[in-house]
């Protein structure tokens, strides 16, 4: 081996020693200095750093003056996102809806429904060149990193990229919002073609499709899908168009966007914070801790069984040791997350379409079981709920859609209310966002080089 490469290894492994050891702050200190870590209040409630007249979390009810649990509500602009979810299977177009909602603040007509739709449908495109230089060049095994690289290099495609007036910014959001489904889709066929051998599926979407409709269809080799699974997957983008200002990645749409940056950065910062495990990632974690239940658990139906794993779980001595169990809880809710309360719906629906009736049976019955526990684990007072991410994959997985694709579906949704946030922030004028963080270390006098 070569001695140079070998000593640059071993000076390399003396670093990583340093930054561990240097990097550590003393703990005490947070609480010394009343540090909200993670911008949270002691009591959990994050601090309020923004105002904002898109949507609202509700997760408590005041009796008297006195905060109690409650049925979660979400509300966008106003209005409750379980009636936004509602009608038919039939009834198309809930997302184009809820979109128009969070931008512009009112439901659209009919007629401006159907216009809408219309110029999400024109900017529903993405050129040859673009796919062939951008997509198709060097795929990212990690879809989340692709679809990053993708949003970025769409400035270089817009003839005026920085104009961040309120009609410019507009007319980019609107792009983005009709073009993440083929971001998406098109960088796991290029993934899958370039670094796993599979065919490589291009689609042009078609024009009177919804945008769930269309992911459908671009997905699917053969095109097809029921009307209820374009129902089923119409909700699911509505309901992850929206969750507030301070969820991770819209609330680093407001930071990026505070420093007067263009639309594509503002967008990829929050796909690059959605990634994470703790955020979008979450869905993920799920579906691993289901497969990582079955191998263990002979008898899925076995209530005594499961509930003895899963006090593994919560006790860090199996799954992924970190004493979660994932799509249980939430920092807002307490009775119920209306999110999982439509999911859970929808996906009892599908398992009827699918004949997985016993799958259902058994998220069912571990949310009912999981939620009891994690509740006595924590000694909390308050009550645990199952949360969004609790049945989001299941769906996706009765759709067929692959696993790769998981966080970037959220993606296709949440670009709405990055957008409809980043609007905000913008009409507002805001001032930069600038937190503190206090310097716990020691002044020093610098030593010469040759003295050291």
């Amino acid at each position: 081996m070569d001695k140079t490469k070998t000593d640059s290894e071993r000076f390399f492994k003396t670093l990583v020693k340093k930054c561990n050891k240097n990097g550590i702050i003393n703990q005490n200190l947070y609480q010394e200095y009343d540090v909200k870590r993670g911008l949270r209040e002691s009591n959990g409630n994050g601090v309020l750093t923004g105002l904002t007249e898109i949507s609202d979390v509700m997760g408590y009810k005041f009796v008297n003056g006195v905060k109690e649990p409650a049925d979660g509500n979400l509300y966008y602009r106003g209005y409750s996102v379980s009636d936004l979810v509602k009608g038919p299977v039939s009834t198309k177009y809930k997302f184009e809806e809820a979109t128009y909602l969070l931008l512009f603040g009112t439901l659209p007509t009919s007629e401006e429904l159907k216009s809408f739709v219309e110029v999400l449908s024109e900017k529903r495109t993405l050129t040859g060149q673009f796919v062939r230089d951008v997509i198709m060049k060097k795929p990212s095994q990690n879809l989340m990193n692709g679809l990053q690289k993708s949003v970025l290099s769409l400035y270089s495609y817009d003839e005026n990229p920085d104009n961040i007036s309120v009609e410019n910014v507009l007319n980019q959001s609107l792009g983005l919002i009709a073009q993440m489904p083929l971001l998406s889709v098109y960088s796991y066929y290029a993934h899958r073609h370039f670094n796993c051998q599979d065919s490589l599926i291009i689609k042009t979407p078609k024009a009177d499709y919804s945008a769930a409709e269309n992911l459908l269809y671009i997905l699917r080799p053969n095109g097809e899908f029921s009307e209820l699974e374009a129902s089923v997957l119409d909700n699911v983008l509505v309901l992850h168009a929206e969750h507030g200002g301070g969820n991770n990645s819209t609330f680093t749409n407001h930071v990026v966007t505070s420093s007067g940056t263009d639309t594509y950065s503002a967008v990829a910062a929050s796909i690059s914070s959605l990634k994470g495990p703790k955020h979008g990632g979450a869905n993920l974690k799920v579906q691993a801790m289901f497969e990582d239940i079955r191998k263990h658990v002979k008898d899925t139906k076995d209530k005594d069984a499961l509930k003895e794993y899963l006090q593994k779980i919560l006790d860090k001595e199996t799954f992924d040791k970190m004493g979660l169990i994932y799509g249980i809880g939430h920092p807002v809710y307490t009775i119920s997350d209306p999110r999982e309360v439509i999911l859970k719906k929808g996906a009892k629906s599908l398992s009827k379409e699918k004949g997985l009736e016993d799958e259902f049976e058994f998220y069912e019955t571990v949310e009912k079981i999981s939620t009891r526990l994690v509740s006595k684990h924590r000694h909390v007072v308050k009550p645990v709920c199952a949360n969004v991410d609790f049945y989001s994959g299941f769906i996706f997985t009765m759709l067929g859609i692959p696993q790769e694709l998981f966080t970037p579906m959220f993606a296709m949704g949440r670009i709405s209310g990055w957008s409809a946030h980043r609007l905000e922030e913008i009409i507002n004028n805001g001032k930069i966002i600038r937190p503190a963080y206090k310097f716990v270390g020691k002044h020093l006098d610098y030593v010469p080089r040759e003295n050291r």
